[in-house]
Order: C-alpha cells, then sequence, then structure tokens
C-alpha cells in the first residue's frame, strides 16, 4: 500500500481510466454535499491567494488491461467526490461552450474528462457502476438527458448556480486543477479491494478526518509511549464525545480566528503541529474536548447558573458560536474573566442571535463572525477600552445586529412555528412567561405550544374570523400572537375560542390570563397581542448597541408605492406591490423549484393551481396561480416568508419605494 498528499490534478489528468467496482453503490450525493463544494470553490475563487483545500482520500488498486487499452484503477473509496467534480467539470465545459469560450472546453474535454485518442470504452476518464453509467456518458458526450436521476440533478444544480451567480469559471476551472488535495492511496495487486471497501465502510463507518487525525498524532510519538497517551488523552476524547469528534476539532481550530471547512480538518492539524512536540497539542486538544462536552451536553457543567445560559445557547440551534465559546470557557476557567462575565457573554450572544433569526438575518456569515470574535475582542485597537463584555458588544453591534424598530417589526409577522423555528418559538415564549416574575413558577418543561386560532379550521373557526378567514389563517397561523404556552395542548385542539378562553383562565400561566378580555379572536385581536408581546419582547432582549452605528432597518410600506425591486442581482422596474410578489415568486419557481413546491404547501390559499381558488390572480411562469387581493402589508410579509422557505437571503432582495 502506498498512500500520499496529492494535487487532485495529478490523479484525473493523464490518460488512464477509474472504474467504480460493482460492490459500490450508486452516486448518491444530494444537494448539502454539492452546495457544501460549491460554497467551498466560490470561497477560494473569491480569494486572491487561494489556500490547498483537502478532499478526503481516494483509494484504488491498479487492474490489468491488455496492452493497448488505458491504465485502468478499481476505484474502491472516494467515488462520491470524484464523480461530482466530473459533473461539475461538465457544467463549467457546458457554461464555456454558451459563451463561446471553445479553448476551454477543449482543454476540460481532452485533459480531464476523457482519453480523447481512445475508443470505445476506453474514451471515458471514469466509469460509474452500471445503473449510472449511460447518464454519465450521455453528460461526457454533452448530450441532452431527459431522465431523472442523482447525476443528471447534480450537473442542473452545479449549471444553475453557475449561470445564477454569474461566476468565473477559469477561476473555479482553476481551483480545481491547483488548489484541491486529496490522499491517495494505492492499493497492491494482492489486496482483495472488495474486503478493503467493506474495511472502510464497516458497519457505516467510514473513515474520518479524526482517524487521520489520530494516526498522524501518533505516528510522532514514541512507540514505547504510545498506549498510555492514548488512554489518557485520545480514548477520553473518542468515549466523550463519540461521532462529534471530528467536528469538534474543526471548531477547535476555528477559535483560533480560521474559518476551518469540513474538509480541511486534516491539513490544518498538519499545518498546526508541524515540527512541533505533538504531545502538548494533543493535551490542549484534550482540554477544549471537555469544554466542547458542556456545549453538547449542558448537564455536565457543575456550575447551576451556567449549565442554565449553556442551555439556552443550545436550544437557539447555532453551533456556529461554539469556537468563541471555547475561548470564553477558558478565560473564565483560568479566571481571566467572573462568573457573572461568563454569564453575560452567553446573554450577549442570546440576544444578537435571536434578534436575527427573528429578522431573518442571512446565517451563513455567522461563522466567520464567531472565528474572528475573540482575537478581535483580545487584540483590536479599535475595541481595547472597556471590559471583555462591553468589547463584545462594540463588535457585535456592527455585524447586521437590528435594531429595536426593525426587531418589532419582524416580530409583528415573522413566522415562528415550524421546522427547525418551533424550539426557538418555545424559548421566546417561556421567556415571556418568566418576565412576569410569578412568585408560583409553572415547570414550564411539561407545557408546549398552543396555537389559539387552530391549524385546522372547522366551519366554527372559518364563520368567527370571517370573509378573509383563509388569509388570516395563511399569514397569522404560527406568528407571534398566535402562539402561547399550555400543559393541555391536545385536549384544547381546534375547540372554539370560548372553549379556549375558559380553559385559559385556568391557567396558572401569566401569558395566559391576557384573554380574560377577549371575546373575539380575530386578526385584528391577534395583530394587538402581538403588539403587546413584541414590547415586552424588546424588554426581555433589550438592544444593547449604539442608535448612532449604522445596522439594518426595516422596509416602511406606510404611504409608498414600489418603484423598483433588486432580486439576486437583478434590478426589475415594479409599478405595484402585485408586481413585487409576481416577479419575486417567478424568480423562487426558476431558481429553486423544489422549495416553491414548499411554498405551494405552505400557503395553499394564496399559491396553487386551482385558479377558483382565488378572487384576484395573477398567473406565473410556471403556470401556478397566486392571489393577489392582498394589501401592501400582506404582500410584504408573504414574500418575505417565500424568501426564507427558498433559503435564498434576504440582503439580496429590496424594494426600492416612492411616496403614493
Amino acid at each position: 500500500m502506498q498512500a500520499s498528499e496529492t494535487k487532485l490534478q495529478q490523479i484525473i489528468e493523464g490518460t488512464k481510466q477509474y472504474v467504480v467496482p460493482l460492490f459500490q453503490r450508486p452516486y448518491s450525493w444530494k444537494k448539502s454535499e454539492w452546495q457544501m463544494l460549491w460554497d467551498d470553490l466560490i470561497e477560494l475563487s473569491e480569494s486572491d491567494n487561494p489556500r490547498t483545500h483537502f478532499m478526503g482520500s481516494i483509494v484504488t488498486i491498479p487492474t490489468t488491461s491488455i496492452p493497448e487499452g488505458v491504465s485502468k484503477y478499481l476505484l474502491i473509496d472516494g467515488q462520491q467526490r470524484l464523480t461530482t467534480i466530473f459533473i461539475l467539470l461538465c457544467a463549467i465545459r457546458d457554461r464555456a461552450k454558451e459563451t463561446k469560450d471553445e479553448e476551454l472546453v477543449a482543454e476540460i474535454n481532452n485533459t480531464i474528462l476523457v482519453n480523447p485518442y481512445k475508443k470505445g470504452l476506453d474514451y471515458y476518464k471514469l466509469q460509474p457502476t452500471q445503473i449510472d453509467r449511460e447518464v454519465f456518458h450521455k453528460l461526457i458526450r454533452a448530450e441532452s438527458e431527459v431522465n431523472s436521476s442523482e447525476i443528471q440533478e447534480c450537473y442542473n444544480f452545479f449549471l444553475r448556480k453557475i449561470r445564477q451567480n454569474l461566476a468565473d469559471i477559469y477561476k473555479i476551472h482553476k481551483i480545481i486543477c491547483n488548489n484541491l488535495s486529496i490522499v491517495s492511496v494505492v492499493l497492491s495487486t494482492e489486496d482483495d479491494p472488495y474486503l478493503v471497501f467493506e474495511s472502510l465502510n464497516a458497519k457505516g463507518r467510514a473513515l474520518t478526518q479524526a482517524d487521520l487525525i489520530r494516526n498522524y498524532f501518533f505516528m510522532r510519538i514514541h512507540s514505547d509511549n504510545q498506549e498510555s497517551i492514548y488512554k489518557q488523552y485520545w480514548q477520553p476524547m473518542e468515549t466523550l464525545l463519540g461521532a462529534g469528534l471530528t467536528e469538534f476539532i474543526r471548531h477547535y481550530l476555528t477559535k483560533d480566528t480560521i474559518d476551518v471547512k469540513q474538509n480541511e480538518i486534516y491539513l490544518q492539524i498538519k499545518e498546526k503541529i508541524k515540527q512541533d512536540d505533538a504531545l502538548p497539542h494533543l493535551q490542549d486538544l484534550h482540554k477544549f474536548a471537555d469544554y466542547y462536552s458542556r456545549l453538547l451536553n449542558p448537564e455536565l457543567e457543575n456550575n447551576p447558573k451556567i449549565r442554565k445560559y449553556l442551555k439556552r445557547i443550545d436550544r437557539l440551534e447555532v453551533a456556529t458560536v461554539y469556537p468563541f465559546l471555547l475561548n470564553c470557557y477558558e478565560e473564565w476557567i483560568q479566571n481571566k474573566i467572573s462568573e457573572d462575565e461568563f454569564i453575560s457573554v452567553f446573554q450577549t450572544l442570546e440576544n444578537f442571535i435571536l434578534r436575527r433569526f427573528v429578522c431573518d438575518v442571512q446565517t451563513r456569515g455567522l461563522n466567520r463572525i464567531f472565528a474572528l470574535l475573540y482575537s478581535q475582542i483580545i487584540k483590536d485597537p479599535n475595541v481595547t477600552s472597556g471590559s471583555f463584555v462591553e468589547r463584545l458588544k462594540i463588535i457585535l453591534q456592527s455585524k447586521d445586529y437590528p435594531k429595536d424598530s426593525s426587531f418589532k417589526e419582524r416580530l409583528l409577522d415573522v413566522k415562528l412555528y415550524g421546522s427547525n423555528r418551533t424550539e426557538k418559538a418555545k424559548l421566546i415564549l417561556e421567556s415571556l412567561e418568566e418576565s412576569f416574575q410569578h412568585k408560583e413558577q409553572v415547570d414550564l418543561s411539561k407545557v408546549s405550544i398552543e396555537h389559539i386560532m387552530p391549524q385546522t379550521l372547522n366551519n366554527w373557526w372559518k364563520d368567527h374570523l370571517g370573509e378573509d378567514w383563509s388569509i388570516t389563517h395563511d399569514l397569522f397561523l404560527h406568528s407571534l400572537g398566535n402562539l402561547t404556552l399550555t400543559a393541555y395542548n391536545s385536549e384544547l385542539s381546534n375547540s372554539d375560542f370560548i372553549t379556549k378562553r375558559n380553559e385559559y383562565k385556568k391557567s396558572h400561566l401569566e401569558l395566559n390570563k391576557y384573554f380574560e378580555k377577549c371575546d373575539v379572536w380575530k386578526r385584528e385581536t391577534i395583530e394587538t397581542r402581538a403588539d403587546y408581546l413584541a414590547n415586552r419582547i424588546i424588554e426581555i432582549w433589550s438592544y444593547f448597541g449604539d442608535e448612532s452605528v449604522g445596522t439594518i432597518e426595516p422596509n416602511v410600506l406606510t404611504g409608498k408605492v414600489p418603484k423598483l425591486l433588486f432580486m439576486l442581482g437583478e434590478e426589475y422596474s415594479v409599478k405595484s406591490w402585485r408586481d413585487v410578489l409576481e416577479i419575486t415568486l417567478n424568480n423562487i419557481a426558476e431558481i429553486e423549484p423544489e422549495h416553491f413546491k414548499k411554498i405551494m404547501e405552505q400557503f395553499p390559499r394564496l399559491v396553487g393551481a386551482d385558479e377558483k381558488s382565488f378572487r384576484s390572480t395573477r398567473k406565473l411562469k410556471n403556470g401556478i396561480f397566486i392571489e393577489t387581493n392582498l394589501s401592501a402589508k400582506y404582500i410584504y410579509s408573504l414574500c418575505l416568508r417565500s424568501i426564507e422557505i427558498a433559503e435564498l437571503s434576504l440582503q439580496d432582495w429590496y424594494v426600492d419605494t416612492v411616496k403614493s
């Protein structure tokens, strides 16, 4: 067996062929893996001096071929990443063809994708399993494909990204050839490829970056000491963190201001250790693993006050904050910050994350913010005055931290309940309940979120809500004003409001005393309660920044008519809010068709295929109808919700208005 680090270019160029054995599974990468690779390539292409990017390992074994055939290698491990690179290169080649760049087309084809002077199956540089072979060959030959397959979906994804982002295909091609690195493991002909593959993937456990790092550490520790050091330092980390060990090492490296990607962990740890004694690095890793375990499982923290805020941070589900908190843990353990200061750090982070969540601020940049945050607090000459927490607040207030005006506006109509939002919504409602400082605190772990206007409307509710019941239900069902807490969620179900109100009166929760004065529950009363709760929320998570510092501000609609819509780098002239809605949904339907289906599922009475279901409609390019008998406020809210569902950035969507 021979193992070496090498550039991907050296693997894929030259007259050769990689054959995926029959025992391998078909191509199975999904959008999450494609997106991760694309994000990494775009980041590298935007750098003036792009770093080496580690992609993992590729395991091959040479196989015999007739003298006039190409050199063949069985691809034992790494077929998913190698196939994806070939598909991406097909998309780059076809985009180059669209832009009449025949030189780049020829270079990609003849140096990477095919063996241009060979015939038959030897023509193809990569041979997938039989189930994928036909569609893959058609992509290589640039023939259109109508059959649905993961390979075709992957190709469509990358071509759409290239067109959508107007990406520099020259740079991306160069990054693939020059900056992607792998560990190439070449087995001997005596090895059984099936047994090798089976051992690599036994019980679904593929070789991880943590496995590579462990081996790297112990190669640099004397053999006489390996067993004792393993038991003292490495084995406890494996026991403590299990499958999360690789992710911990990534966050451990990131805490030193480097935003380390998943595929760069092994290279970065090597760079960190270099020729140093490996043991001190291993000891430091072991120490921070203990802190990290408390972030993952707050019950491991003995201090009850710290444990409380660890649990709250955990419920926000923002793991990108972990590298910064590792540094803060060390500051606290070393008595460089007090317990109260450490708690203030948690409160400040919670405030920052929750306000951005409510205002739908793009989360993609958070990893970079938190990777640099500790270093800025300690070293930035612009924030050297004040305590650790004061400096933290100074830095965060300039990172798209919403002011009260924006925060309140979004609190009134943002969708709080559903998918990955429910736990944050429960945290907000629990914090509201605790803010009343009731002397007899209720155990909030036993309550759940209750929709006052229920998720399923019966005839009583439709009559009660009035003519616009469908619009009210779609837009306000999961909003702040319509949510409360109760231990009797299943019993209340979709009962009429009078029945629910009588039950709320029996509640020990201060939140539910609000309903004693309510005789009806309609759009107006939902909005009134939302305004009341929003004011309390602003007091709980009060603005910690300087009002004079520029941050995101709300788009004011009152008395305004839309003039221009900016979306995904394009500018559109509009004359009405209906134009804004139509163009926004047309873009989403074209760019993210799968997410558009989710919008239809989320708002069936506002977006659907049956024109007769609506009062006033417009027809989108894909044949779907949209309800347009809506106010400017409702259209604006529907657009924001749709962009959120489509996982697009609100920063790429803006409406310029003029006075009406």
